[in-house]
C-alpha cells in the first residue's frame, strides 16, 4: 500500500511539474517584460485587451502575473470574453464562469448566480478573481469568497487582482473615452452595465478583511512591476 501511495505521489508531482513548465513557456520573456516596463504609459492609454506593436496589453500582463500564482486546476470567476485566461494562459486546465453572456462564452461558462458555484467541494487548486471582485455587489462579496473557499482543495489558493485606487478610476475613464473616440468596445463594464453595489475599486484593507472573513490565511501581496506598481494581486490560502 505504501509503495502505491508513493507511486501516486511521484506521478502527481511529475504531472504538476510538467504543468508548471508549460505555464512558464507561455509567460512573457525577460526581454518582453523590459519592453512592457519601459512602455507602460503608452500601453496604459492604448493597449487594453489584445497585444499590439510587439507590446503586451494590460489584460495579457494581468493574466501573466496571475498564471504564475495558479497552483493547478483553476476556477476563474468572472472570466469575461472568450474565457481567455483559462484557454490561453492555463491551456484549458480549469473552468471559467460568468453571469454575463460575453462574446466567446458557451453555456458551460454561464451561471445564473455566483452565490453558489456549480461545483462540488474541493474541486480546484486555485480560484481567481481577475479585475472583478469590485464588480461583485457589496452584499454578495463575502458569500462569493466563501464559495471560493468551499470549492478549493486543502492548501489551495485564491488570487484577487486590484489596481491602485486612482489608477483604477483613471483606467475606467480612459477606456470609456477611447471607445467613444474610436468606436471600439473595450469597456466591458459599459457592455453589461454596472449594478447597484458595484465599485470601481476596493482597498487592500477591504479585500484582506473579506478574504479573512471567508476563511483564508497567510494573505500575501505581489506587485505588477511592469505596471510600475500601480496594479497588484493578493493571494490567500486554505489550510
Amino acid at each position: 500500500m505504501k509503495s502505491i501511495q508513493a507511486s501516486c505521489f511521484i506521478s502527481y508531482s511529475i504531472i504538476e511539474n510538467v504543468y508548471l513548465v508549460k505555464l512558464c513557456e507561455a509567460m512573457r520573456t525577460s526581454f518582453q517584460k523590459t519592453k512592457d516596463l519601459l512602455t507602460f504609459p503608452i500601453r496604459a492609454f492604448s493597449i487594453f485587451h489584445r497585444d499590439r506593436w510587439g507590446l503586451s496589453s494590460l489584460a495579457t500582463e494581468r493574466f501573466d502575473y496571475v498564471s504564475q500564482a495558479v497552483r493547478g486546476y483553476c476556477l476563474d470567476v468572472g472570466c469575461g470574453r472568450h474565457n481567455r485566461f483559462v484557454k490561453e494562459f492555463l491551456k484549458d486546465n480549469g473552468k471559467g464562469i460568468d453571469l454575463f453572456a460575453y462574446e466567446g462564452l458557451t453555456d458551460e461558462n454561464l451561471v445564473t448566480s455566483l452565490e453558489k458555484f456549480p461545483f462540488p467541494d474541493k474541486s480546484f487548486d486555485s480560484v481567481t478573481f481577475i479585475a472583478c471582485i469590485n464588480h461583485v455587489p457589496e452584499a454578495l462579496r463575502l458569500k462569493e469568497l466563501k464559495e471560493a473557499f468551499r470549492v478549493l482543495r486543502p492548501h489551495g489558493n485564491v488570487i484577487v487582482t486590484m489596481g491602485n485606487p486612482l489608477a483604477e478610476l483613471a483606467v475606467h475613464q480612459v477606456v470609456w473615452f477611447y471607445d467613444k473616440l474610436f468606436g471600439t468596445d473595450y469597456d466591458m463594464d459599459t457592455e453589461r452595465g454596472m449594478e447597484e453595489g458595484e465599485e470601481y475599486f476596493l482597498t487592500d484593507v477591504t479585500i484582506r478583511a473579506l478574504l479573512e472573513g471567508a476563511g483564508f490565511t497567510k494573505i500575501e501581496k505581489r506587485w505588477f512591476l511592469t505596471q510600475w506598481g500601480l496594479n497588484h494581486l493578493l493571494i490567500g490560502w486554505k489550510k
